[in-house]
């Protein structure tokens, strides 16, 4: 990664430009408006683009895969532009992916379907491929398959942030009893402990005594957590 593409993935996102507005395309442009940007949503299905005019900053009704519409969005000047085409359109998503980078959209996020589409989409430029079906099934299947999980965010390749249920095992002991780093290569960052009315959170020491119904937000390397409690 270059420096220009560093600063860009560390600038404040002000204005954004949201293509396709399926499912996806219209819950993230509905987010990212609830962040404080300034979002241009665009769809060539004016049912879409009448919903979406609702809440973003500026609704569109174009084909972002006609040269000459894409250009009038003025991509380069978007802080932000998010390929979200759906299913049935990974061509229209790659087209639209190389336009963009051709027009000097300086942050362009797309969404991939597969495997395939995804190193494709690398291939023509996007600066992030994201596959949302994918994480979520994974995320899914972990809390599904460790019942103790409550939820996990993947930090680049060789991290990830876990919210865990305190195992009867841990109740009582103090993480320096429990040797979480050495034994499995996961660290307590936070405890959320719920109280009378109320809900504390410390960072704790490793002499802090762990109680029963905490939550405890760890990080480790992928699949860590994962083995611990399996061996809990």
């Amino acid at each position: 990664m270059n420096e220009t593409q560093q600063s860009q993935e560390h600038k404040t996102v002000e204005q954004a430009l949201v293509i396709g507005l399926g499912q996806y395309g219209m819950a993230l442009a509905r987010a990212l408006v609830a962040h404080g940007v300034k979002v241009v949503a665009v769809d060539r299905r004016p049912d879409r683009v009448h919903l979406a005019s609702e809440f973003v900053t500026e609704a569109v009704r174009a084909d972002a895969q006609d040269e000459e519409q894409l250009a009038k969005l003025a991509p380069a000047r978007r802080d932000l532009c998010v390929v979200a085409i759906g299913d049935d359109a990974t061509e229209a998503s790659i087209l639209v992916t190389a336009l963009l980078r051709q027009m000097g959209a300086p942050r362009v996020v797309a969404r991939a379907t597969n495997e395939l589409h995804q190193r494709i989409l690398n291939l023509v430029g996007a600066h992030e491929v994201v596959n949302p079906e994918a994480s979520f099934g994974a995320q899914l299947a972990a809390r599904l398959a460790h019942r103790g999980l409550i939820g996990e965010l993947q930090l680049g390749d060789d991290l990830v942030v876990t919210e865990l249920r305190t195992p009867d095992s841990f109740v009582g002991r103090s993480l320096m009893e429990l040797e979480l780093p050495r034994r499995f290569g996961v660290t307590v960052v936070v405890i959320r402990r719920t109280l009378p009315g109320s809900e504390a959170v410390s960072y704790p020491t490793a002499y802090e005594t762990v109680e029963q119904g905490d939550v405890l937000v760890c990080v480790s390397p992928p699949g860590a957590v994962h083995e611990l409690v399996r061996r809990m």
